[in-house]
């Protein structure tokens, strides 16, 4: 009960904007509809639509039955511009989220870079280090035949 009148306070706004978005208004149609029904009975479109009991039903009956389906449209229209806004605030979390973790891999990123680059000098300074070893094998041998 308490969610149906915080949508109705937001019924207003968000009509406002579903309309801003598509060519329709509710209002506008149904005062259409009611004209049709004043000027000659009821319209062929609405025969699906609106339940009669033959010639019983009369114009104000019509009305009614189309102002209570009209209430309903607009508590559907109420929850799916709700569920939509839900959407659009998960959609936005989940933007969020998605850029840090982009941030998170592009640092990682530069990390790895840094981390290979420096593993790549220590192998170049451990190459030079064995190649120097090796010489020193070399000259230690060469001295050692030189002592006997």
């Amino acid at each position: 009960s308490s969610k149906i009148r915080n949508l109705e306070v937001q019924s207003a706004d968000d009509a406002a904007v579903l309309e801003s978005c598509i060519d329709f208004s509710l209002a506008e149609t149904i005062s259409q509809i009611e004209e049709k029904i004043k000027k000659g009975g009821s319209p062929d479109d609405l025969d699906d639509d609106i339940p009669s009991v033959g010639n019983e039903t009369g114009a104000e009956a019509q009305i009614r039955i189309l102002k209570a389906k009209l209430r309903v449209t607009q508590e559907e229209l109420d929850s799916v511009v709700c569920e939509c806004r839900k959407k659009d605030e998960e959609n936005q979390n989940l933007k969020s989220r998605l850029k840090g973790t982009e941030e998170e891999n592009s640092r990682l990123q530069r990390t790895m870079n840094m981390q290979h680059s420096q593993s790549e000098k220590y192998k170049m300074l451990l190459q030079e280090a064995n190649k120097k070893s090796e010489e020193l094998r070399q000259e230690v041998i060469a001295l050692e035949k030189v002592l006997q």
